[in-house]
């Protein structure tokens, strides 16, 4: 499965567009992270363990995503976009959604010498 940020893939042809697909995930923070996290917030640097359960967010809705592409038939998802929100305290969601399409898997293929 192809995923990009882009509009278009440069020497891919979209031969059909699918359509909107999504995922999400919604995490809490865990009560020892969060206190430990307090400490390092009064002193400054990277709250290493919000990274972290941010990437876990990021890479399961992706997932999620992904498998609801291919439910769909595509074979690739363009124009991905990611938001974050805050769904109640201490629990935030990480929405990820683009554009289902079939893309040719090798225009050079397609192409007729004459």
């Amino acid at each position: 499965m192809l995923i990009s940020n882009l509009e278009f893939m440069t020497g891919k042809k979209i031969i059909k567009h699918i359509g909107l697909v999504q995922g999400s995930s919604v995490r809490a923070k865990h009560a020892g992270r969060d206190i430990m996290s307090g400490i390092k917030n009064m002193f400054g640097g990277e709250l290493t363990a919000y990274t972290e359960l941010l990437q876990e967010s990021r890479e399961e809705a992706t997932e999620r995503m992904i498998q609801q592409a291919e439910a769909v038939g595509a074979n690739a998802v363009l124009n991905v976009r990611f938001s974050t929100s805050s769904i109640t305290a201490g629990a935030a969601e990480i929405y990820v959604y683009g554009t289902a399409v079939i893309i040719e898997s090798d225009t050079s293929t397609s192409a007729v010498a004459s």
